[in-house]
C-alpha cells in the first residue's frame, strides 16, 4: 500500500495551497549558484513516532537514494555516494526532463514495487542485474520526498512545509509515471506506523516541518522501522552440498571501531539465482584466515577478503551481540555509500 487510507479523513489526495500567479510588478529574486551535489539529510533510528503538529510522516521506501538533477544541459541522476548512475536509471531520467523546469534538485528513493504495492530491495537489485550489474532498471520509480533546488533558488535553507509546497506543484499527487510523489499520510505517527506494519512495509519517516534541509543525520529526520534492517560486511560463508548455491550461511561482521566483530549468520533469503551468484562472488575474494576474531565450532567455513556489504533484515540481537532470526536482501552497491552497522 503507498498510503494508509485509515489514516485519512477522506479519499481525497494530500495536496498543498495551490500557488498563486505572480505579480508581475514584483522583483524577480536573484539567481542561486546550482550547486553540483548536495550530501543527503538521513533519517536517525528510532523506536516510536514523534507526538506533536511540528512532525509530518511518510512511507519509508526501502530502495537506492538518488538526488536527481535537472539542469539545462540535462539530467543527472546521483546516489547517496555522488556516483553518477543517470544511465542505471533511463525511466527515470526521461521522465525529469519532461517535468518542465529549467533547474531543479530532486531527493527520492528509487524503488520497485511489488505486485501488492511495496518496494521491494531485492526486486530492485534483479532489475539492475545484481551488485556490480551492468543492466539498467525501466521497472523501477523514483518516489520523490523533498526538493532542494527549484528554478534557480537554493530551497535548502527554507522549511520543509515551504519545500513540500514547491514539490508539489512540480510532481503531482496522482502521477502514475517514473517519478512520483512520496505523500506525506496525515500527522498521527503512531496510527500509520501500525498500519505500515500491518501492510508489511519497512516502516515510517518522521520529518520536522520547520526544519531547513541539513545534511547529515541530526535528527531533523527520523526512521522507525516495523522490521530492523541495517547493512553488514560479509566476512566468509559457510559451504554446504545440499544448499542453493552451496552457501549454507553468509557469516556476516559489524564495525567497533576499527576493527570487524562477529555478530553471526545468515541462511534465509538467498533464491537459487541469487546464492549461484553470491558463490561466484565470494570464491573470487577468498582468503586463508579470518578477518574476525571466531570461535564459533562451524565446519567448512571459507574465509573472504571483508570487502562486500549485505542489506540484512533481522528482528533482535541476542545477550551475546548476534542477530536473531536474520534474513538476507541484497548486496549493497560500493557507489549506494551504505554504511556499516556500528557496534
Amino acid at each position: 500500500m503507498v498510503r494508509a487510507k485509515p489514516l485519512q479523513s477522506s479519499d481525497k489526495p494530500l495536496r498543498s495551497r495551490a500557488r498563486k500567479p505572480r505579480n508581475p510588478a514584483q522583483p524577480n529574486l536573484p539567481l542561486d549558484p546550482m550547486p553540483a551535489r548536495i550530501e543527503p539529510c538521513l533519517a536517525l533510528l528510532k523506536q516510536r513516532p514523534p507526538v506533536g503538529p511540528e512532525w509530518a510522516f511518510e512511507v519509508k521506501w526501502d530502495g537506492y537514494r538518488l538526488a536527481v538533477h535537472i539542469e539545462p544541459k540535462g539530467v543527472r541522476i546521483l546516489t547517496r555516494g555522488g556516483h553518477d548512475w543517470t544511465h542505471r536509471f533511463p525511466a527515470i531520467a526521461a521522465e525529469a526532463a519532461k517535468l518542465g523546469v529549467s533547474t531543479a534538485i530532486i531527493d527520492g528513493e528509487a524503488i520497485v514495487l511489488d505486485d501488492k504495492g511495496r518496494s521491494d530491495f531485492n526486486m530492485l537489485q534483479n532489475s539492475l542485474g545484481g551488485r556490480g550489474g551492468k543492466l539498467n532498471s525501466g521497472s523501477s520509480v523514483l518516489m520523490a520526498f523533498d526538493l532542494l533546488y527549484f528554478d534557480g533558488h537554493d530551497l535548502t535553507n527554507t522549511e520543509l512545509s515551504t519545500r513540500r509546497h514547491f514539490l508539489e506543484s512540480l510532481v503531482p499527487a496522482d502521477s502514475k509515471g517514473a517519478i512520483r510523489l512520496s505523500e506525506e499520510a496525515g500527522d498521527d505517527g503512531a496510527a500509520l506506523f501500525q498500519a505500515a506494519c500491518e501492510h508489511g512495509l519497512e516502516g515510517i519517516i518522521a520529518k520536522r516541518l520547520d526544519s531547513p534541509y541539513r545534511s547529515g543525520r541530526l535528527g531533523d529526520w527520523l526512521k522507525i522501522k516495523c522490521v530492523q534492517s541495517d547493512s553488514f560486511m560479509v566476512v566468509g560463508y559457510e559451504h554446504s552440498m545440499s544448499a542453493r548455491g552451496g552457501i549454507g550461511s553468509l557469516l556476516l561482521a559489524a564495525r567497533r571501531g576499527d576493527e570487524l566483530a562477529y555478530v553471526g549468520s545468515v541462511g534465509t533469503g538467498f533464491t537459487e539465482r541469487v546464492a549461484n551468484d553470491l558463490r561466484r562472488t565470494l570464491d573470487r575474494i577468498k582468503r586463508k584466515t579470518p578477518s574476525i576474531a571466531y570461535a564459533g565450532r562451524r565446519k567448512n567455513m571459507v574465509w573472504v577478503q571483508p570487502t562486500l556489504i549485505a542489506e540484512i533484515e533481522y528482528r533482535a540481537w541476542t545477550a551475546d551481540g548476534k542477530l536473531r532470526h536474520a534474513s538476507y536482501k541484497g548486496l549493497r552497491e560500493v557507489q549506494d555509500n551504505a554504511a556499516v552497522y556500528e557496534i
